[in-house]
């Protein structure tokens, strides 16, 4: 499942059910003839077959015919309404004389043609009681945790089908299911909250946009970040489908939370921290916040021993309970910070971060460098100023090793770290080592 591109979104105008609109509409489910649903179910499973519908044929009814329509172009047309057995999408079926048949589900022939306005032809065979049901398939292959609680139709193009879902806890999405409609296969779909603020002819209708935005007010308990809510932001999609909402508190701090497809909080970011996710927090004054952070890590870093006078940072992903985070310093140098929840924590420079599978990127590589030259000279490798590394392989012990370059071009070394603590154990000359890659060392 991936978010439904913005273009895409604003051109679903297209035409829902305009065939079946010359037909009169019945006032409720009445019970269907015995003659109308022989007709169907002899003349409606071969028109399901030629317009290629993935249904098996469990009901059926003859469902009317419409008059040709000279200024129009059309001919007269049959219709027909098929059940396809528990869990599939109904359809109703058009035929035009001499023509191929065309058909629409049931959640389309269900939606009213306008405002105030019955559907046109809606189902009625007892099969297609509930179209709603036969989303929840698709949903959860698709990754979304949704119980459908309404669902209304928008629109039909060549290859799909265009629908409006709540589901049972106010989150609604737009989907986007191949045409013909099949319960077995994928779907996409776009959290309504993406499309309240923007330009465009679709617009979810089922929920209002306070009451989706409340689903934020679960996600703030969840995290138990002790925020007392003050205002709502829906932040964004991303492209594995994860949903970010925003939150600012009343004591002036702000979160964003991060909610997986399936609808479970996946993460949530002090806004402090979270300038570079998705543009960071809006709601709340994240710069300010940020320097104030700034200065807390600045204090956490001197208290392991460094003197790292934090100007910014970034925040790694979550590692247990541990906060760890790229530090830039005030004088140019980095390292990485890696602070437990309670005790002392560690920074390492980062020519010792990729021994515990961390890499800077804020700071320039050559300011990795001198550790490693350091770590050398213990060794008395007094020769070799480094001028490149990468991190080379672990061995069974789970000793990490990195391999260095000299900037007089001679041969580097392969040294042995352990990664806890990160400490140099040993120094062996490529010449030796093998699987040496860096250029000079092969």
């Amino acid at each position: 499942m991936r978010p439904i591109g913005l273009g895409l979104i604003a051109a679903l105008v297209v035409a829902v059910l305009a065939p079946v609109a010359v037909m009169s509409a019945p006032k409720g489910p009445p019970a269907v003839p015995e003659a109308q649903r022989k007709q169907g179910m002899t003349e409606a499973p071969p028109l399901v077959l030629l317009a290629k519908l993935p249904c098996q044929v469990s009901d059926a009814r003859f469902a009317g015919k419409g008059d040709a329509d000279k200024k129009a172009g059309t001919p007269v047309t049959n219709y027909y309404e098929v059940a396809c057995g528990p869990g599939n999408m109904g359809f109703v079926v058009a035929s035009p004389l001499g023509g191929t048949p065309t058909a629409f589900t049931c959640v389309e022939a269900n939606t009213p043609v306008g405002p105030g306005k019955p559907p046109a032809l809606p189902c009625i065979l007892p099969g297609n009681a509930d179209p709603k049901a036969a989303l929840v398939a698709p949903m959860k292959l698709s990754g979304l945790n949704c119980t459908p609680e309404n669902v209304r139709a928008l629109g039909q193009s060549k290859n799909s089908v265009f629908m409006e879902v709540a589901c049972q806890g106010a989150v609604g999405y737009v989907l986007v299911a191949p045409a013909p409609f099949d319960s077995t296969k994928k779907l996409e779909a776009q959290n309504c909250l993406s499309l309240d603020d923007l330009e465009g002819n679709v617009k979810c209708t089922l929920t209002d946009k306070a009451v989706r935005l409340a689903i934020i007010d679960r996600y703030n308990t969840d995290s138990k970040s002790g925020c007392v809510i003050k205002e709502r932001r829906y932040v964004g999609q991303s492209q594995d489908g994860s949903n970010f909402y925003e939150t600012s508190c009343q004591d002036g701090k702000g979160y964003i939370y991060k909610v997986a497809a399936d609808g479970g909080l996946a993460g949530a970011f002090d806004c402090a921290k979270a300038l570079n996710l998705l543009g960071g927090c809006t709601l709340t004054d994240a710069r300010q916040a940020a320097n104030e952070q700034a200065g807390l890590y600045t204090r956490l870093a001197k208290a392991t021993g460094s003197s790292c006078d934090v100007d910014h940072y970034a925040v790694f992903p979550a590692q247990g309970n541990d906060d760890v985070v790229e530090l830039v310093c005030k004088d140019g140098s980095g390292g990485v910070g890696i602070f437990p929840a309670s005790g002392k924590g560690t920074v390492l420079d980062c020519g010792h971060a990729p021994v515990a599978g961390f890499k800077c990127s804020l700071t320039k590589p050559e300011g990795a460098y001198a550790s490693l030259t350091a770590d050398l000279k213990k060794f008395d490798k007094k020769d070799c100023v480094v001028s490149d590394m990468r991190l080379a392989a672990k061995n069974d012990k789970g000793n990490v090793y990195i391999e260095v370059a000299c900037a007089d071009h001679l041969k580097g070394y392969m040294v042995e770290y352990t990664p806890a603590p990160v400490a140099a154990v040993s120094v062996t000359g490529c010449a030796l080592a093998g699987g040496c890659k860096l250029p000079g060392n092969t």
